[in-house]
């Protein structure tokens, strides 16, 4: 095809497609999906080869957020049957997060619900960063707290956060659509003001939510002009209880055309695989690895995700390798801009998740802590009109609660 030519081209230049060539992706149908993914892998092999960074999430404060997020099983109003829990002690974050990094985790990513936080709530996040980092040599921070007021997101640098996190979700356009209790504008703002701290800015979208092909477009392309170094891409997990819970628009097919656009509209960014790819993937998700060269390892906020141990195995046999704490993430050229922009060493790639106020989220239910469940069985397609609990395993173990977590 001569669009994947085109855009291979461009993908190894780093030179932005037009939006028509990142519309005629979306477009691009089954027959030709292979080949979609295969060039699209093309320019993920020369930016990042096969490697492959393990994110791993600590859900700080979950649940009993005031903003109305129609994704968010944490939002206000929701009858999602999720855990709640106020802050963790920092000794009991670091704990968490030390499962994650066994597990091969190379960033741990501090999520809190809520609008934002407070600054008695950013000090009590520095001592959790201190204590994550003291105990987990070489590990990376990312904060994921919600928006940010002035002087927020130096005081997180400061205490030595590597990155911030927080999403832009879906265009400008129709975000209004999904929240009322925050603007487009405010998440923009807050994803500015950690790039300006000198923060790693990492800020994704949610797929799935009856955007249109042109919404996708859209935010991909804020992001870029945003120059986030890390792209979560969250697949919606319509959780009962929420008002998106009947909204199962995604196949694996389409979450794997959504992932090749990213990357070709983000080259040469960190573009990870977030919440939802359990459920939407399945068993694509091997595939998918040939697009993002970044996963969570184990659960997420308020949903299960799968066995940490089966996302190793599945990197191992897809022929790629876990990116070691001692390997840069991004592309060379992108930390020296960093470093020259902000006068520090490394601004690499960063967090995931999260949902009321703040970064990514799981795409329908949060995105959080620990370790895994068996992936839940696909069931028989029920009706259009029904929601699909039998792929949404709510989460019960891992910080917060009194199971260990098997990252």
């Amino acid at each position: 095809m001569n669009l994947l030519n085109t855009l291979v081209d461009k993908g190894l230049r780093r030179e932005l497609p037009t939006r028509e060539e990142a519309l005629a992706v979306l477009a691009t149908s089954d027959d030709d999906l292979l080949d979609v993914v295969a060039a699209a892998g093309k320019v993920r092999r020369q930016w990042f080869g096969r490697r492959v960074k393990l994110n791993y999430l600590v859900n700080l404060k979950s649940g009993l957020c005031p903003e109305d997020c129609s994704y968010c099983s944490q939002r206000l109003g929701s009858k999602a049957e999720i855990l709640k829990y106020t802050w963790l002690k920092p000794d009991e974050a670091s704990e968490a997060a030390a499962a994650g990094v066994a597990g091969g985790a190379k960033r741990v990513c501090l999520v809190a619900s809520g609008r934002g936080p407070t600054d008695r709530d950013v000090d009590r996040v520095a001592q959790t960063i201190a204590a994550v980092k003291e105990a987990n040599e070489g590990v990376e921070v990312c904060a994921c707290l919600g928006l940010l007021s002035d002087g927020q997101a130096e005081r997180l640098r400061g205490a030595g956060a590597d990155a911030y996190n927080h999403n832009l979700n879906t265009s400008e356009a129709t975000y209004g659509d999904i929240t009322k209790t925050h603007t487009y504008a405010d998440r923009v703002d807050t994803v500015q003001k950690a790039h300006s701290a000198g923060l790693s800015a990492c800020s994704g979208l949610i797929a799935g939510m009856g955007e249109s092909d042109e919404d996708l477009v859209d935010v991909v392309y804020a992001l870029r002009e945003l120059d986030a170094d890390s792209v979560p891409v969250n697949f919606l997990i319509p959780f009962e209880g929420t008002p998106l819970a009947k909204e199962w628009n995604l196949t694996p097919q389409r979450c794997l055309r959504i992932l090749a656009m990213v990357r070709f509209v983000c080259p040469d960014v960190e573009v990870r695989i977030a919440g939802g790819r359990e459920v939407h993937l399945r068993s694509m998700q091997p595939l998918a690895l040939n697009l993002a060269n970044s996963i969570f390892l184990g659960d997420y906020l308020t949903s299960e995700g799968q066995a940490g141990k089966d996302d190793l195995a599945m990197i191992a046999d897809a022929g790629f390798e876990v990116e070691g704490t001692d390997q840069v993430t991004l592309p060379k050229h992108r930390v020296d801009a960093a470093a020259t922009a902000a006068g520090c060493g490394s601004h690499e790639g960063a967090c995931g998740s999260h949902e009321g106020g703040c970064g990514s989220h799981e795409a329908g239910g949060g995105c959080g802590p620990c370790g895994s469940a068996e992936p839940a069985p696909v069931a028989e397609t029920p009706a259009s009109n029904e929601a699909r609990t039998d792929l949404v395993a709510v989460r019960r173990r891992g910080a917060g609660t009194d199971l260990a977590p098997n990252a």
